[in-house]
């Protein structure tokens, strides 16, 4: 499987789009098809960020598409949270979260400042998925520190694209499920590669231990269990 950046295929909204005018849509979905004949020919699955249109007035989804390792458009994922400027200008957010799976592994998709919002990603944890794939158009170097937290947090691995424009800012790589950096680009330009191995060694604490653990003891939680002693009760008894 190979990831692309937020907006690699039209162009990412403010910058450099600052007009769906300046899109040319034909061209937009021509390149989808060639590169979907591509990944049929190659047998590689594509996630590849792009505005989507809609019909109009309605403004584009921001958008990752799925294309499978046969060459077909297997779905899409449109970004649901999206910036004030995004709402207001750009964009029509999406509505709900997607999941795929590939040789045994369950995928879920989010972009750029959706990672702001841990609802989505506890979200996805109960759809059972194992990696996310984030593609982003980060501005603060903030974010790779957000992103390693989520990933250790919610036990995922988490495929981290962004464009070379950002790259003073953080490397795309792959991040493991303990938070640590399991593979990243190292120069501007680049492409990593890197294996999802749930068998790993440096895994096991994480994915054997940590994540059952959390998902059962979120389940007491929410079931509200307690236990009924007026010194528990009191919070001002010593």
């Amino acid at each position: 499987m190979i990831q692309f950046p937020e907006g690699a295929l039209s162009g990412y909204a403010k910058n450099p789009i600052q007009s769906w005018e300046e899109v040319d849509w034909t061209d937009v979905k021509d390149e989808l098809n060639w590169i979907m004949r591509l990944a049929k020919q190659l047998q590689l699955w594509v996630v590849l960020g792009s505005a989507h249109p809609l019909t109009p007035p309605n403004r584009p989804h921001n958008s990752l598409y799925i294309v499978s390792d046969r060459g077909e458009l297997v779905t899409r994922y449109d970004k649901r949270i999206c910036s004030y400027t995004e709402t207001t200008t750009f964009y029509s957010p999406g509505t709900e979260a997607i999941t795929f799976d590939v040789d045994g592994i369950r995928f879920g998709c989010l972009i750029c400042i959706e990672i702001n919002f841990p609802t989505l990603f506890i979200e996805y944890g109960e759809l059972g998925i194992d990696c996310l794939l984030l593609s982003s158009y980060p501005l603060d170097a903030f974010f790779y520190t957000k992103v390693r937290a989520h990933a250790g947090i919610h036990t995922l691995w988490i495929g981290l694209s962004v464009p070379t424009e950002c790259a003073h800012l953080m490397n795309a790589g792959l991040i493991g499920p303990d938070g640590q950096s399991v593979a990243e680009v190292d120069t501007e330009i680049g492409l990593v590669v890197a294996s999802l191995d749930p068998s790993a060694t440096q895994f096991q604490i994480a994915l054997q231990h940590a994540r059952p653990w959390r998902a059962s003891a979120l389940a007491e939680f929410n079931k509200g269990r307690s236990i009924v002693d007026a010194r528990s009760a009191d919070r001002s008894c010593l």
